[in-house]
């Protein structure tokens, strides 16, 4: 029985709410958190605007998903962004730029200066504390039983969500769609990087199983070598993709081998950059040979059929432009229909 008034026809309230939904945590299905952090991008930097940027283009989104009908209306939460994690982001920020000039200019030897070190560890400890604060809120929801999800900012920040997870489900497989598998022990020195995120999460969360990469089309030699070491791990890289495509194989095939590496439970990272180069023009890293839009949702609508969950995911590495809507308003037509995917098999009433 409907009990939050709600016309889904009409266009979106400007509450400041993801899809303008007026649901809260408590009532609703699916929980999301914002996470407007982008200190250690090492190119271009704005996707800490991302979330609400997000929020302003999600307003105009139909609410019809023709694979999961109506699901939206066990509801979607938005909860208030925390602006002291863009505040400290953006104070950081030029520390990081300093890093990464230094580093660039005068390689090993500016390892030696006291202002470098000191520089690293107040980004260093700036990560971890952000990633310590989104670990506590998603943990808050996961033990509540939702589905929760993190709008990002750099992709770092999904390593407090996929803490949280795995404190929650035993057997986690990541379905990762990147650009770049993110296998570094650190970047600039930065351990808590975008390009750290999945070594970090192999190291410290026991619970995940297996890391599916899918569409990852750079890699240095040393993450090439840990992926064909590590048995958690199975790339199915951009290459290995139109390989299979010219050589006339369905994507529907490639799925199929995709899912089965997957186990029952997963959590979905969903980097902006491991799409065409069309859907995320102003990211920071744009590498050509992408996966197109229709192609992962399909992926996504397969492992649902499939009888997996998608408890959690990320959505991140959105940078917005003031005149070039384009970035956002792809981002959140995607993040509605994961929302929506991961709602669909989700055992919670409608509420909306």
């Amino acid at each position: 029985m409907n009990n939050i008034e709600f016309d889904p026809n009409n266009i979106a309230p400007d509450n400041g709410n993801y899809f303008g939904m007026p649901c809260t945590a408590e009532e609703a299905a699916l929980v999301l958190i914002s996470a407007p952090w982008d200190t250690t991008v090492s190119l271009r930097g704005g996707s800490s605007y991302a979330p609400d940027a997000i929020i302003e283009a999600s307003r105009h989104i139909e609410l019809h998903e023709p694979m999961s009908p109506n699901s939206w209306r066990k509801g979607i939460a938005t909860l208030p962004i925390d602006y002291t994690i863009q505040d400290l982001s953006h104070r950081l920020r030029s520390d990081a730029e300093r890093v990464v000039k230094a580093g660039e200019e005068f390689g090993v030897s500016i390892l030696n200066n006291i202002m470098h070190e000191r520089r690293l560890r107040r980004i260093n400890e700036g990560s971890e504390s952000i990633n310590t604060l989104i670990y506590n809120e998603a943990r808050k929801w996961y033990t509540k039983g939702k589905i929760v999800g993190l709008v990002g900012g750099d992709q770092s920040t999904a390593y407090g969500a996929i803490r949280a997870a795995g404190e929650c489900y035993d057997n986690i497989g990541i379905l990762h769609i990147d650009s770049r598998c993110n296998l570094k022990e650190s970047n600039h020195g930065f351990t808590h990087s975008h390009s750290s995120i999945m070594h970090n999460v192999l190291r410290d969360v026991s619970s995940v199983k297996r890391l599916v990469s899918v569409g990852v089309r750079e890699f240095s030699p040393k993450e090439w070598e840990r992926a064909e070491s590590d048995e958690r791990i199975r790339l199915f890289t951009g290459q290995h993709i139109w390989e299979q495509h010219f050589e006339g194989a369905t994507w529907g095939k490639t799925c199929d081998e995709i899912i089965a590496e997957l186990p029952e439970v997963v959590y979905l990272s969903l980097d902006i950059d491991g799409l065409t180069i069309e859907c995320s023009p102003h990211t920071g890293t744009s590498v050509p040979g992408g996966l197109r839009f229709p192609e992962v949702v399909y992926l996504l609508g397969r492992i649902i059929a499939s009888n997996r969950r998608i408890v959690g995911f990320d959505l991140t590495e959105v940078v917005p432009d003031a005149e070039d809507k384009t970035d956002a308003t792809i981002a959140a037509r995607l993040l509605f229909k994961v929302c929506s995917l991961a709602l669909k098999e989700c055992d919670a009433p409608y509420i909306l």
